[in-house]
């Protein structure tokens, strides 16, 4: 039998990770562009070979990978390693660098401030990166979480009481070679001893204990970071992109009388979650289910070419009312493009703890079986403070003027309900007429 030695087979290709070396530079308008050519952006394709196109896409990757944590952390973010601890004293502590680990961002006034607002992101991408397409054809900030920090905590000069957490369910895989958690795509880019073997294997090694996968990740996020930070006026957002959303929509669904008076409210970037599996419709008339919050204090993006913010069909699959995110094309660029409507919503509904969105169910969207969903909500003293009602809209949305069905779900115990007669295109109307009665 004849073999092959490593020494015989071709090496793995090597690139640094240094911009300048790779051939690129940063403009003015923080763009990655060609040193030779200074109107080009990224190029994938540089050989024949697709080792070498992975490597040097993998090597820009770590250069922009560690800028934008700079970024974040020049926003007022630091790093947490987790699975976090308690030592001797009850206390959580965080792993030790040279632990395996998995890092995460949060602001140094989780445990004192009020409103925190988590982020999960996909379990494709690394840390405090929206899509990296966005950043090679845009710039760095847009296709990364820097701006939305910035917004989310303010300016060096003018802090908000926000803080913010941004988990990472995407590095969860520990490389022991570079001591350093790293995404799938990334594990397939590590060296090799010759360009024709396989990526590393893959061990008890490699698992990060209480992070072995997202949903673990997700879980320890909010019993091991948020658990220990809440007291009585603590209210929590949740912004979720894609398996991110689903994991919270998951952990909540099953934990929900335990965290209901701390969640304000949620919003999802392409959400995941089924009504036929995730979610108890059958629970919908009651208040205090996690359906009727889902239902009245959650929104979802989803993928389509209309303007953002537009009324989507959605409601009767993933039981929240959907929107627009004005991104047609790839789910990872939902919440690059959709963020800031995202968070000026949830600051609406932290500044208005009562209200309830209207339940919005587009024409193509109604069925027997949402129909009767929504029946639940009627009552049949019409003089009952909590009494919903369905009108249809006839105007019609969009190209096909569809139908539209509003039922109102104002059904909070606590306070007077919400009675919005209308629903309007902005929900700051919405809020206003709100106030108003």
């Amino acid at each position: 039998m004849f073999v092959y030695r490593n020494t015989d087979l071709p090496k793995d290709p090597y690139f640094p990770s240094d911009l300048e070396k790779l051939g690129y530079f940063i403009n003015d308008n923080d763009q990655i562009r060609k040193i030779s050519d200074p109107e080009a952006v990224f190029q994938y394709k540089i050989n024949r070979n697709e080792r070498f196109n992975i490597k040097q896409r993998e090597a820009l990757n770590d250069c922009i990978r560690e800028l934008v944590i700079k970024r974040l952390c020049d926003t007022g973010l630091e790093i947490m390693r987790l699975p976090l601890r308690e030592n001797a004293n009850g206390r959580m502590v965080q792993s030790a660098p040279n632990e395996t680990h998995v890092p995460i961002m949060v602001s140094d006034n989780l445990g004192t401030t009020s409103r925190i607002i988590v982020l999960i992101g996909e379990p494709v991408q690394d840390l405090g990166v929206w899509a990296y397409r966005i950043i090679g054809n845009e710039h760095i900030n847009k296709g990364s979480a820097v701006e939305f920090a910035k917004a989310v905590l303010g300016e060096k000069e003018k802090r908000t009481d926000n803080a913010l957490v941004i988990a990472n369910p995407g590095q969860l895989l520990w490389n022991c070679a570079s001591s350093r958690a790293v995404t799938s795509v990334t594990w397939a880019s590590l060296p090799r001893p010759a360009g024709n073997w396989g990526p590393p294997a893959m061990s008890w090694r490699t698992k990060i204990p209480g992070n072995q996968d997202w949903r673990d990740h997700i879980q320890h996020i909010f019993n091991r970071v948020l658990r220990p930070c809440i007291h009585e006026k603590t209210r929590i957002d949740i912004i979720g992109v894609s398996e991110g959303g689903l994991g919270a929509i998951e952990y909540l669904e099953a934990n929900w009388e335990s965290w209901r008076p701390y969640i304000s409210g949620i919003c999802l970037g392409d959400p995941l979650q089924s009504t036929t599996i995730d979610i108890d419709m059958s629970t919908l008339a009651d208040p205090k289910s996690f359906t009727a919050f889902l239902s009245a204090r959650c929104r979802g993006y989803v993928l389509s070419s209309e303007e953002l913010g537009t009324r989507h069909s959605g409601y009767r699959t993933y039981g929240c009312n959907c929107y627009s995110s004005g991104e047609a094309n790839y789910t990872e660029c939902i919440i690059s493009r959709a963020w800031r409507e995202m968070l000026h919503w949830l600051d609406l509904l932290s500044e208005n703890p009562a209200y309830e969105e209207q339940t919005v169910i587009i024409g193509k969207d109604l069925d027997e079986k949402t129909q009767e969903d929504l029946e639940k909500l009627k009552v049949s003293d019409e003089d009952d403070a909590g009494c919903s009602t369905i009108q249809r809209d006839t105007e019609g949305k969009g190209e096909d003027s569809e139908d539209t069905i509003k039922a109102d779900t104002e059904m909070n115990l606590e306070e007077p309900p919400v009675a919005t007669e209308q629903i309007t295109e902005q929900c700051e109307d919405e809020v206003d007429k709100a106030n108003a009665t």
